[in-house]
Formats: C-alpha cells, sequence, structure tokens
C-alpha cells in the first residue's frame, strides 16, 4: 500500500527550518544593537547583554509555553486573548504593531550606514542614509502590495550564513584582539558610564532579541508542534546568547573605551560623523581585527553580508505587518479598510502602505538611539503581556495541556504560578517603566501611540456594535473556487473508475494559500463474497497511478493512499478518514453513472464533518485510468 500521512503539509516546518527563520530575524539585530547600546553602557556593554539576555531566556520560556498550549499565529496577542479578553489582545497586538513600524524604520535606516562605509560615504550620513532608508521601506512596501513570494530557502540560507559569520568573528576575535585586561579597564563604575546610563541600556539592549514572535507566528505551519516550537525555541536561546555574551567582549577589545579630559567614550558607540562605528559596529570590528592580506575582502564581505540582511529584516517587518493588520481585521480590532485585500493582488495593501508610512515618518529625524528606545518600549509592553498571559492561564486552565512548562514553580497562597514568568514579567515591565521615565520623548510618542489605538479601537468596536471584551471574528464567504478559500487540510476522495484533473485542480485552489496539504484517499470497493483483502492486482496499480497522477498534477504537497473496503462502505470510510485527519474540506467527483458512487455522496453528505465540494465534469472528461502493466 502506498505510504499514508494523514497530516496536511502546511505542518511542515520541523525544528531546524523554525530555528533558521527566528535567527534571521533575531540575529539581524546585532548589526546596530551593539552600537546603540555601547553609546550608552559603554565598557558595560558586554554585561548589559547577559542581563538582557536572561530576560530574552525567561521571555522566550513564556513563549514556549504558551505557543505549545496554543499553537497559532498571534504571538502575546493571542495569549492575551485566551488568558484576558479582546480588550487587551488588541492592547497587545498594537505593542506589536508599534515594534513592527520600528523593526522597519530601524532596520532600512542602517543599510545605508553598512554600504556607505564600503563604498558610498555619504550614505554613512544626513541625509543620505535618511533618503536611502526611506527608499528601501518605499520600495519594499510596494513590492509586498504585488505579493512576490518570498523565498524561504534563500533566507534561511542568509540566517545560517549570518550565525556561521558571527560566530567566526567571535573566533578569530578571541584569537587576534580579545583582552581581558582591556576589558576590566574599560570599566569605570559609576562614571564611565554613568548608573543612569547603564540602567538605560538594559532595555535598549533586548532590541538585540527582536523576532522572538516569529515562531510563535509560525505555530500554525510547525510540524508537531508541541515539540518543534519549545525546542526551535530554545535553540535560538542559545545561539544568540552565545553569540550577544561574547562578540560585545570582542568589540570592546578592539574598540576599548577612552577618556579624556574626564569625558569617556568608544568607537564603538560614537557617530559615524566623529569618527566611530555607530551606524555599522560590527564592520567597526572587523576594520580593527588586523586581518592582513585578508583584511579588504572580509570588510566586504560583512558590509555586505549585513546590509543584506538587514535588508531582509526591513522586509521580515512589513510582511509582520502584512500578517498581523490582517489579522487584526479579522477580530475587528482595527477597520475593515486596513486589512482589505488589494482586487488583483489579494494582499493587504492598504494596512501596508500605512504602517510603512508610520516607518516612513519615524525614520526622517534619523535618530537611531529614539527608534531604539521607541522599540524598547513597545517589545517590553508585549513581553509584559505575554508573561501576564501565561500566569493568567495557570491559575485559569490549570488542567489544560501544556506540552511544555518553563522552569520554576512558585506557590501563592495554593495556586501555583510560573517563577519563570513572574520574575520575566518583573523584568520586562522594569525595563518598561525605565525607558518610558527616563525619555520624554519615548514616552510622549509611545503613550500616544497607545491612546490613539485605543481610540480607534473603542470607536471602531462601538460603530460595529460590539463591546470591548468579546471576541467577534469576521465571517468571511470561502468560495470553492477562489484562490482565498483556505484550509487547513483538504482531503480528495476517488475511487477505483479513475482519475478527474478537474477534482485535484478544485483541491489545488483550496489549498493555494501558504501551500497547505491535499491528501488523496483512492477507495477499492471488495465485494462480500471476496476477502477484505483479497489480492486485486488491476485494481490496486489503477488506484496507484491516481495516486502518482495528482502528484504530478499537484506537486510534491500532495499525500495519499488507496484502500480496500466493502461495497456499500465507502462514503463511511471517507467521513472517518477526513475526521481522522481533521481536514478542513472533502473534494470528490459528481457521481457517474454506474459507478456506485451515489451512494457513497449520501452518506458524505448526510454525516458531512466538514465542507464538501463535488466537481461537476463533462463525462468525456471522467476516463478511466489505464491499468499499468
Amino acid at each position: 500500500m502506498a505510504e499514508r500521512r494523514l497530516q496536511g503539509l502546511q505542518r511542515v516546518l520541523g525544528v531546524n527550518a523554525l530555528f533558521s527563520t527566528a535567527y534571521g530575524n533575531v540575529g539581524s539585530s546585532i548589526y546596530y544593537a551593539l552600537g546603540l547600546v555601547a553609546s550608552f553602557a559603554l565598557g558595560l556593554t558586554p554585561i548589559v547583554f547577559v542581563l538582557s539576555g536572561l530576560i530574552f531566556y525567561l521571555t522566550a520560556a513564556t513563549y514556549a509555553e504558551a505557543t505549545s498550549m496554543y499553537p497559532e499565529a498571534g504571538g502575546s496577542s493571542s495569549f492575551a486573548r485566551h488568558a484576558f479578553n479582546e480588550f487587551w489582545s488588541f492592547f497587545a497586538a498594537w505593542g506589536q504593531m508599534l515594534n513592527y513600524v520600528i523593526t522597519i524604520a530601524i532596520s532600512a535606516f542602517f543599510v545605508p550606514h553598512y554600504l556607505g562605509g564600503l563604498f558610498f560615504p555619504f550614505l554613512k550620513t544626513s541625509p543620505g542614509d535618511i533618503f536611502f532608508g526611506l527608499g528601501v521601506v518605499a520600495l519594499l512596501s510596494a513590492i509586498n502590495v504585488i505579493g512576490v513570494t518570498e523565498a524561504a530557502a534563500l533566507n534561511i540560507a542568509l540566517a545560517v550564513t549570518d550565525f556561521s559569520t558571527q560566530l567566526l568573528l567571535v573566533l578569530v576575535g578571541g584569537v587576534l584582539v580579545l583582552s581581558p585586561e582591556t576589558l576590566i579597564h574599560n570599566v569605570h563604575l559609576g562614571l564611565a558610564p554613568p548608573w543612569k546610563d547603564f540602567v538605560i541600556a538594559i532595555p535598549v539592549g533586548m532590541i538585540a532579541y527582536t523576532g522572538i514572535e516569529t515562531i510563535s507566528n509560525m505555530a500554525e505551519e510547525a510540524r508537531d508542534e508541541a515539540r518543534t516550537v519549545p525546542a526551535a525555541i530554545n535553540r535560538v536561546v542559545i545561539a544568540v546568547f552565545a553569540i550577544y555574551a561574547a562578540l560585545p567582549a570582542v568589540a570592546l577589545s578592539a574598540l576599548p573605551v577612552t577618556c579624556s579630559g574626564g569625558h569617556c567614550q568608544t568607537l564603538l558607540g560614537l557617530s559615524e560623523d566623529k569618527g566611530g562605528f555607530a551606524g555599522d559596529p560590527v564592520l567597526g570590528i572587523v576594520k580593527h581585527l588586523h586581518l592582513g592580506a585578508l583584511q579588504h575582502a572580509g570588510e566586504v564581505y560583512v558590509g555586505l553580508l549585513a546590509a543584506t540582511i538587514l535588508f531582509i529584516a526591513t522586509n521580515a517587518g512589513i510582511i509582520g505587518v502584512s500578517r498581523l493588520v490582517y489579522s487584526m481585521g479579522l477580530h475587528r480590532q482595527v477597520p475593515d479598510a486596513l486589512r482589505r485585500l488589494h482586487p488583483r493582488y489579494r494582499t493587504p495593501w492598504i494596512g501596508i502602505l500605512v504602517f510603512g508610512g508610520i516607518a516612513c515618518v519615524t525614520l526622517i529625524p534619523g535618530q537611531a538611539t529614539f527608534l531604539g528606545n521607541m522599540y524598547a518600549f513597545g517589545a517590553m509592553l508585549s513581553f509584559t503581556i505575554a508573561h501576564l498571559s501565561v500566569i493568567r492561564l495557570r491559575s485559569k486552565e490549570p488542567e489544560r495541556a501544556r506540552p511544555y512548562r518553563g522552569p520554576g514553580r512558585l506557590r501563592v497562597r495554593g495556586r501555583e504560578l510560573p517563577l519563570f514568568a513572574v520574575i520575566g514579567g518583573l523584568g520586562t515591565f522594569l525595563a518598561f517603566v525605565t525607558v518610558t521615565i527616563l525619555h520624554l520623548e519615548v514616552a510622549v510618542a509611545g503613550i500616544g501611540w497607545l491612546l490613539v489605538g485605543i481610540g480607534v479601537y473603542v470607536l471602531y468596536r462601538h460603530r460595529q456594535g460590539l463591546d470591548l471584551v468579546t471576541t467577534k471574528k469576521v465571517a468571511i464567504p470561502r468560495p470553492a473556487v477562489e484562490t482565498e478559500a483556505e484550509y487547513d487540510s483538504v482531503l480528495v476522495a476517488f475511487d477505483e473508475h479513475g482519475f478527474v484533473p478537474e477534482v485535484m485542480a478544485t483541491a489545488a485552489r483550496l489549498a493555494a494559500r501558504r501551500r497547505r496539504g491535499i491528501h488523496v484517499m483512492v477507495t477499492i470497493s471488495v465485494p462480500a463474497s471476496s476477502p477484505i483483502d483479497a489480492q486485486l492486482p488491476e485494481l490496486e496499480a489503477i488506484a496507484t497511478s491516481i495516486l502518482e497522477e495528482a502528484k504530478v498534477q499537484v506537486g510534491r504537497r500532495v499525500t495519499g493512499h488507496w484502500e480496500k473496503v466493502r461495497a456499500g462502505q465507502t462514503g463511511r470510510r471517507i467521513v472517518d478518514e477526513a475526521r481522522g485527519m481533521h481536514a478542513g474540506a472533502i473534494v470528490l467527483p459528481m457521481a457517474r453513472s454506474g459507478s456506485g458512487f451515489g451512494r457513497t455522496l449520501e452518506t458524505i453528505l448526510k454525516e458531512r464533518p466538514c465542507r464538501v465540494i463535488i466537481e461537476s465534469t463533462p463525462a468525456r472528461r471522467a476516463q478511466r485510468t489505464p491499468v499499468a502493466a
């Protein structure tokens, strides 16, 4: 019998794929975070990355537990919906939207700095960097409106290359420039940096860990998500922590802190117009590694890789905006216009252009520090809500299966609380308060963003006749022949009388979005006078040929099997198969004269476990598949 795989093939991402994709987002942040943190923390920069890394570890544990419970896209917004209500889900989503907007702006802003450090010096300073960054955002927004398919393989390859390069920099730097004595002399406690700047640097350091939401948002596409999602998150934590704990030490050895006249600084955190490398810190490290004959080649390689990674990170932010605004629109959190699909390209073009425009507005002042602090504001807010949601779910749904549990337990008045979420929540909340209190411009912009969002939410829900806390999704018609019809998995049923290409074409359209899986089942009727396992070589060959034709027509995402059934039991077996694989739709041909499939249709329609689509085709197209030789 042909191999049987019941799961729809949208569940195809394993641990390695999830890890690579997430690291591609998280790893990009070091190319600008290192300079931003060093401008505040000076010689304590390695310590800041370690402390922020510990908060990241606790936050990752929260995401792993909640995502394994609810393997659906949305991240902290989804967690808040289950733990609290729709208002808090919106509040978390709006914080995420700020993260995406700032990710777009800050990634695009640093692309020209790395290119300028190699070829075009005018791109390293204003207004060259601003205009180039605006062009990057405009270009990628247009591309995403058109809806060009993501090159997943390219993203994974770049992520692997990125991690390998960063690891190589740590190893080479550890041999050539790392100096514990220099690192010690870099620190002047309370003076360089002042304690205020050190405290500020910790939430800013969290921008180095952008992208943890990525794995959560890909949970619906993960294979064996209860196992693979936590495993992938743990791998990201280990890889990121290893790089971010070591690379700053190499950087501060190559570009040490110098003091003159009571003022201390490091070229790592000094702006380009003053001769520093705040705009391209990783390239600055390479320029001070003294690689001899390989120096120029190393600079070009790292500079181009950094610019490419940041370009991809900008695009990832815009993709995140498009997915999030569409999800918020479906849950009636923002006006329908923002999620409206383009009539030709079928993308939420208005939402992409609106939030891409907002990203451009935040980029225009050309203030990298402000962008970093704004990201810290939004990220700490989202992370805090995620922690609170996990704490709430422990008491609200104590019996719910938790395939992954974060470390540590705390008992308070007979209730078990997740220690990791309690400590992580305190850490992210204090970081949120710190960045808000110590930066007036961040407080004004961040709180203004939240108030505008809440105002839009309240007004929109009122006009829709909805309260603020009840989840109400938009009912979307799903026509059987349009590509926007989307099902988690589709079951196609044939009998031994032959293959019908129109049926497979309809199934492919139903499963077009995200290339969801199609399972083909071919039934072979066995007369009551024969054993159920009777050898029927001709019919078995026909069934095998049908499966092969289906795979040739649609591609590798098609799986299938043939199965022998008693006459009259075909409909019941198809219904059981659909229930077993949690099919979103069943597609099958119209009954042919004399085929006996009419009774099958009656059974399926009577007991349908999901939507049933019957493809009517001209009789001349429904031909019997030739028997294999």
